[in-house]
Formats: structure tokens, C-alpha cells, sequence
């Protein structure tokens, strides 16, 4: 598959360990374009952190803070733009994504996904906040629940057995 003009911008999708914030940063790099982080933009709006949020206010609140970054995010262009693994729950930005840019959903098998995830977090210390507690069951929980919620985007890439680079390197070719 190849992208027939550039995008105005690049929007990665996907469940958590998928590696978006990682191919964000290279696909970022290697274009020249501005990086933007929705988790971290979040935090920046909010000024408090993503389990503060859901601890203090909900995953509701969380959400709705997702919602207002990805609609000033992908008003602009030429950003490359990791999205929390949840963003894609609300048609409302799934619509937002499609009319901004590319859309590329990262995939990857359970295993992997687990590996990364508590690779992160070796301490269990609660970076995400969706994951306390028994990080396996809640892996398997989500993705049961999430089975269908990346379907709706442009291109698909399977990370399980690339590098992030390997990623990065793909999704250029398709947009050049």
C-alpha cells in the first residue's frame, strides 16, 4: 500500500506496547516534522499526570481531555502524532483522525504486547493507569473489549517482530 500524496499528518493508533510513541519519535526525525505525544499533552494541559487524572477525576475526564488534544493536534499539519491505545474508543475522534491525516494502526501479538508493557514498568508502579493489578488478565480483558477499535484506519502494521526502526522505515516508504 502506498499513500498517494503526503499526509498532512501521520496519526498512530494502537494498543499500548504497541511502540507509537517510539515510531513517532523516529518517523518524526527522518521527516522533519514535529512529534506530538496526545499522553503527554495531556499531562502538559492538565498539569497533573494520566493516573492523577484517572485517580482524581476519572477515566471519563481523562478521555474528554484526549478528545480536546487530538482536535487542536490534527487542526495543524506536518505533526506525527502518537494517540493514547484509547483515543480510537470515541467515534467522535476516530472521525477527527481520519479527516486529519493518515491513519496507521500498530498491532502486536499478546506476548509482545505483555513484554513491552511490564518491560516499562518493572516495578508495577502504575504508569498506566488501565493495568493495575494483574497486567496479563488486564491485557487480555482490553483486547477482547478493543478487538475491532483500530479497524477503522488506513493501514495496519504488525510490530511483534520488527524493530521500532523496522516500523519507521516501512511507513516511509509507503508515504514516499
Amino acid at each position: 500500500m502506498s499513500v498517494r500524496a503526503k499526509p498532512r499528518n501521520v496519526i498512530l493508533v494502537g494498543f499500548m506496547g504497541t511502540g507509537k510513541s517510539t515510531v513517532s519519535r523516529l518517523l518524526a526525525g527522518r521527516l522533519g516534522w514535529e512529534r506530538i505525544d496526545t499522553d503527554d499533552e495531556v499531562v502538559r494541559q492538565a498539569g497533573k499526570t494520566i493516573p492523577d487524572i484517572f485517580a482524581e477525576e476519572g477515566e471519563a475526564a481523562f478521555r474528554d481531555w484526549e478528545s480536546r488534544v487530538l482536535q487542536e493536534v490534527l487542526a495543524g499539519s506536518r505533526h506525527i502524532v502518537a494517540t493514547g491505545g484509547g483515543a480510537v474508543l470515541r467515534e467522535e475522534n476516530r472521525r477527527l483522525m481520519l479527516a486529519g491525516g493518515w491513519v496507521v494502526a500498530l498491532t502486536a501479538d499478546r506476548e509482545t504486547l505483555l513484554r513491552r508493557v511490564t518491560e516499562a514498568d518493572p516495578a508495577g508502579t502504575g504508569a498506566r493507569p488501565l493495568l493495575k493489578g494483574d497486567a496479563a488478565e488486564r491485557i487480555d480483558r482490553l483486547l477482547r473489549t478493543r478487538r475491532h477499535a483500530y479497524d477503522f484506519a488506513h493501514a495496519t502494521v504488525d510490530t511483534s517482530g520488527r524493530t521500532p526502526a523496522e516500523v519507521a522505515e516501512l511507513l516511509l516508504r509507503w508515504m514516499l
